[in-house]
C-alpha cells in the first residue's frame, strides 16, 4: 500500500454532503473535513482537508487528527463489502507516526480479514507529495444496520 488507490472503480459516493462518509451519517466527518474518495474490494481511501484548527504548535497536522483519519479509513475498509449496510465499532487501533504531515492528507486502508463480526485492517497516511506520515493496524466489530448480514 505505497500509494493512494489508483486503478479502482469510480466512487459511487462521490459528491457526498459534508457529514456523510461512504453513505453513512457521521457529523465528525464534517468537523474533520473528511471526504471518501474510494471504497470497495476490501479497500477504502479518505482525504482529510487541512484545517489550521487541527494543527499542532509547529503548524503540522496534529497526531490526534491523523489517528481519527486512520480510524475512519480502516473502519471503512472493513465495511467496504457493503458500505451502507454496516457500521463498525473500533476494538483496537495501533498507530506508528513516521513523519510530520502538512496540507491535505490521504489515508488508504485494506481489510485483511473479515469475519462474521470481527474484522482486521491495516492502512497508512501519506501527504499529497507521497511522503509517508503514519501506519496503522486495527480490529473492528461489524454492526449490521437494518438487518444486513455479514
Amino acid at each position: 500500500m505505497n500509494t493512494p488507490i489508483k486503478d479502482h472503480p469510480a466512487n459511487p459516493f462521490e459528491g457526498e454532503a459534508p457529514g456523510i462518509l461512504f453513505g453513512l451519517p457521521m457529523p465528525m466527518a464534517r468537523a474533520m473535513k473528511l471526504s471518501g474518495e474510494r471504497i470497495g474490494d476490501d479497500r477504502a481511501q479518505i482525504r482529510m482537508g487541512f484545517q489550521p484548527d487541527q494543527a499542532n504548535s509547529r503548524g503540522d497536522v496534529h497526531g490526534g487528527a491523523i489517528a481519527s483519519l486512520l480510524d475512519c479509513a480502516l473502519a471503512s475498509a472493513c465495511r467496504s463489502h457493503d458500505p451502507t449496510a454496516f457500521g463498525v465499532a473500533t476494538i483496537d487501533l495501533t498507530l506508528h507516526y513516521v513523519s510530520a504531515g502538512s496540507g491535505d492528507l490521504i489515508a488508504t486502508a485494506h481489510c485483511e480479514r473479515r469475519g462474521r463480526s470481527i474484522s482486521f485492517a491495516r492502512g497508512e497516511v501519506r501527504s499529497e507529495d507521497g511522503t509517508l506520515v503514519a501506519l496503522a493496524t486495527g480490529t473492528f466489530k461489524l454492526m449490521a444496520r437494518g438487518g444486513a448480514q455479514a
